[in-house]
């Protein structure tokens, strides 16, 4: 079996609700996860009840096309 080549050393806070911190490797300041549009519907929070932020599903969306 092959030696484990990267760990990824990354760790998330749960804020409020849908609202995460992640702190994550090449990254000084911590990402904003959150929820917006459709998938802030889905989830059934009210309009404007948390800041739009990009998803994590947008980024393993942004991830799998690169």
């Amino acid at each position: 079996m092959s030696e484990v080549v990267y760990r990824s050393k990354v760790r998330v806070e749960r804020l409020q609700g849908p609202m995460r911190r992640a702190w994550l490797p090449a990254h000084e300041e911590p990402v904003a996860f959150g929820v917006h549009g459709d998938v802030a519907e889905h989830y059934g929070h009210e309009p404007g009840k948390y800041p739009a932020q990009t998803t994590t599903l947008d980024y393993v969306v942004a991830a799998a096309a690169g």
